[in-house]
């Protein structure tokens, strides 16, 4: 269980984890509960007694483990399992739903976990995170998710297949939703955004469609939808007072007339590449100080606006326009 660098959108996710769970704190002091210690050397077992899981011994007090869970403080019970760079060939195991005080499920970077999300995972009422990323597990997104109390669902860089569920905007304390890099296909169902919603990240999937018009009225802090085939217009998304930091709708088949968008004064991060975008650069990005930008590969037109925050962005930026001409890129025609 080595560690590795963390994408961006797990440094999201373990930063959104702190808020709504207890899960970084100190060892319990608590003796672990002897139902609980058969559920994990059961766990182990099913992974194939993996050496990764060699203290996962019986007749030891599972609360010193240390190794990839966490109990509580105030009665012993688990409630984290986090297991990543494991040297698995095996299925997730289905005795995960027998620690019912779980929160939280993290298994993470272990490619030879495979098969469906086990419904053995319906009894855990008390998890609200749930990530398997950068795994072998494939088939649906299972509709028992509606059961539990989840306000973080992370299925990530998988081999998930079939549409968004609809239930999924059923789940009331659900405020971040990352299911990239899978197999997904259809369009994304409205209603997924509600008041406290705070990321969505849909990328890297086969998502078709149009952005449902609904997710124009809530405040979100990062969305992203790149590469898929999404159509339409998604204009109604950008909006001057919005608490947006990051928007990506890259890679999709989008189309609008950017001159006269209002982008949130607080986003940083704004990729519009590879679209069917027209007009011309909204002078609205002239005030917005923006880490990284970009727009190439559209049909826009027209001068770059100036402005002491336009001059930080690079041709890369601008490239493969139909006819965008000023700095960086070369002088307008007069």
């Amino acid at each position: 269980m080595a560690h590795s660098s963390l994408p961006i959108s797990t440094l999201l996710l373990i930063l959104f984890l702190m808020l709504v769970t207890n899960a970084f704190v100190l060892p319990s002091a608590m003796a672990c509960d002897s139902s609980d210690l058969a559920a994990l050397l059961k766990i182990k077992k099913q992974l194939g007694n993996p050496p990764d899981l060699s203290k996962w011994l019986p007749n030891t007090d599972c609360c010193t483990w240390l190794q990839g869970l966490q109990c509580s403080e105030t009665d012993g019970r688990v409630n984290l399992v986090s297991l990543f760079d494991m040297n698995v060939t095996a299925p997730v195991p289905s005795a995960l739903g027998d620690l019912p005080m779980l929160e939280t499920i993290q298994l993470r970077t272990s490619p030879g976990l495979y098969g469906p999300i086990p419904s053995t995972l319906a009894k855990l009422s008390h998890l609200v995170l749930l990530q398997i990323s950068d795994s072998s597990v494939s088939g649906p997104i299972p509709e028992f998710l509606l059961k539990m109390n989840l306000s973080a669902l992370a299925l990530t860089n998988s081999k998930l297949t079939g549409p968004i569920p609809q239930f999924l905007s059923h789940i009331p304390n659900l405020r971040y939703i990352n299911l990239s890099g899978n197999k997904l296909t259809g369009s994304i169902p409205p209603g997924l955004l509600h008041a406290s919603f705070r990321v969505l990240i849909l990328s890297n999937n086969h998502l078709t469609g149009e952005i449902p018009g609904d997710y124009g009225n809530e405040d979100i802090d990062t969305i992203d939808l790149s590469r898929n085939q999404l159509t339409g217009d998604p204009s109604f998304l950008f909006n001057a007072t919005k608490p947006t930091t990051k928007i990506d709708l890259s890679w999709n088949k989008l189309e609008f007339d950017m001159t006269q968008i209002r982008f949130p004064y607080h986003i940083t991060y704004l990729d519009l590449s590879h679209n069917h975008i027209k007009g011309g650069v909204a002078k609205s990005l002239r005030d917005i100080n923006l880490e990284y930008f970009n727009v190439s590969y559209n049909e826009l037109c027209g001068e770059i606006p100036s402005g002491r925050f336009m001059t930080s962005h690079g041709a890369d930026s601008y490239v493969h326009n139909k006819c965008l001409c000023g700095t960086p890129l070369p002088p307008c025609k007069k």
